[in-house]
């Protein structure tokens, strides 16, 4: 019996098929092979085709498929791990009305702020523990005021994993998670969050119907079996989006809990207890994977857009010709922690949360001619993401919030030991390293869905820790390193 596990990212699509019974992925494939094109006609924009994310799906399940040799009828359910935020319309036919607006689209900002200022921080922080901000609540305003052809055809809004599960079921629904995504939970009452779509103009009835996170969501029909060579009636008994995933995939689920990643988005992801939140909305809160089940859990998460795209800029414009991912980080090697006094604010890829929404843009520090190379800019870069991270973790400890250990995948940026390193000594936390990533983790999601696992300790016995990380015994040039950093970012922002 074989479980299957889908990632939708905005880089790619990801798909992992997981033998049941071990826990092992036995095959695994991703499409495109380069990283999908993300439209941005105007700064700040950042829209994609679904039907694009379909196709990617349809290749890698097939290669999936083929490369295993394992008969679609003995998968027993299906999990979908999805890129946060987005929005995806459809009209009552269930055809796409336009592009989806992603998680990094900046467009919907002022509507969200609007909303915090007229209905007041202590409405929305005390029953979304967000503002509205550039949720997919905000990005709909948006289509309402500029797009209202289109506004007036929607049946229905989605998020990205959503749509996919549809395309898949034919069924239109989401999950508590899935609406705080959008900013549309009232975690006060545990229900959806009606004063909020009141006030920005959305009837209730736009929204799909809440199914629990682990349960049964709908099943393939016959024309998604003929479509993509799976078996009609394979249900769906998972979704969530990628960074609730991403921690669900590390066995994060109970308060005090850390998880992290940094690929495209850099997250740090810890697991809340209780029902608090920062005043001034600068980290988010989303319902955990288990959150709801007589016991609180909330997902309390600092984000830095800038991740991905940074240490790809600097591959193509700084690092040699031809320089791969693994030789960046042994050139950045060669420079001393602290990169002699050059700094990097990671902020190039829109409006940041963690600073208030505000766009300060990437900018560099301290360059001395006399001394600074590229292994110093290369350096630089992967110290600013993980100071930008160690500054959000700063406001996730003032929400209580311990972080002592740190769960990631070896995966993306925590294959460069001194992003690695930087990251432990700075934070002073223990970084433990799993072989893992979102689509086995969906696999695994949907295993516990499907009744397959009892609970998420049987799903996750067959994790793998691969290493740990620890702090530097002198953690000093680490914190100076910091601290000049944060100085050059307040100037930024005063």
């Amino acid at each position: 019996m074989y479980l299957l596990g889908i990632d939708l990212g905005s880089s790619s699509v990801k798909v992992a098929l997981v033998d049941s019974a071990t826990g092992r992925c036995v095959a695994q494939d991703y499409y495109p092979k380069s990283e999908a094109p993300i439209k941005a006609v105007k700064a700040g924009w950042a829209e994609q085709s679904p039907l694009d994310w379909v196709g990617y799906f349809k290749l890698a399940l097939g290669s999936v498929l083929e490369s295993s040799r394992v008969d679609a009828a003995d998968i027993a359910a299906i999990g979908i791990s999805y890129q946060m935020h987005g929005l995806v319309a459809v009209d009552r036919d269930g055809k796409l009305l336009r592009d989806a607006i992603i998680w990094c689209d900046s467009r919907g900002v002022p509507y969200g702020e609007k909303a915090f200022a007229e209905l007041g921080a202590d409405m929305c922080l005390g029953h979304l523990l967000n503002s509205p901000g550039n949720f997919t609540a905000a990005k709909l305003r948006w289509v309402k005021e500029n797009e209202p052809q289109v506004f007036d055809s929607i049946y229905k809004v989605m998020l990205p994993g959503d749509y996919l599960a549809y395309c898949l079921t034919g069924e239109i629904c989401t999950t508590a998670e899935g609406l705080s995504e959008m900013v549309l939970w009232d975690f006060s009452t545990d229900s959806p969050a009606t004063f909020l779509m009141e006030y920005m103009g959305f009837d209730p009835s736009l929204f799909p119907r809440v199914v629990p996170t682990f349960s049964h969501q709908g099943t393939v029909t016959a024309a998604a079996a003929a479509e993509f060579g799976l078996a009609e009636g394979t249900p769906v008994t998972y979704r969530a989006g990628d960074q609730p995933n991403n921690a669900l995939s590390l066995n994060v689920f109970e308060p005090g809990q850390v998880a992290s990643t940094a690929g495209t988005s850099g997250v740090v992801y810890g697991i809340n207890g209780t029902v608090d939140y920062d005043p001034r909305s600068r980290v988010n809160n989303f319902a955990h994977v288990n959150h709801g089940e007589g016991k609180t859990r909330i997902g309390v998460m600092t984000c830095i857009n800038g991740t991905g795209i940074l240490n790809s800029w600097m591959k193509r414009n700084v690092a040699p010709e031809s320089c791969t991912y693994d030789g960046m980080n042994e050139l950045a090697a060669e420079a001393p922690v602290g990169s002699a006094g050059l700094s990097i604010l990671p902020f190039g890829n829109g409006a940041e949360r963690v600073l208030e929404n505000r766009r300060v843009d990437c900018s560099f520090h301290g360059i001395n001619f006399n001394i600074h190379r590229r292994n110093h800019m290369l350096r630089a870069a992967q110290e600013g993401i993980v100071f930008s991270f160690m500054y959000g973790m700063e406001i996730m400890k003032g929400i209580g919030m311990v972080i002592d250990k740190i769960h990631a995948g070896r995966a993306n940026m925590f294959l460069s030991p001194v992003f690695r390193d930087t990251l432990a000594s700075v934070s002073g936390a223990t970084i433990e390293l799993y072989d893992t990533d979102g689509s086995v983790g969906a696999a695994k999601g949907a295993g516990i869905g499907a009744g397959i696992y009892r609970d998420n300790t049987e799903a996750f016995a067959s994790l793998v820790k691969l290493d740990e990380v620890h702090p530097a015994a002198d953690r000093t040039p680490y914190l100076e390193a910091y601290a000049l950093w944060k100085k050059h970012l307040e100037n930024e922002l005063n």
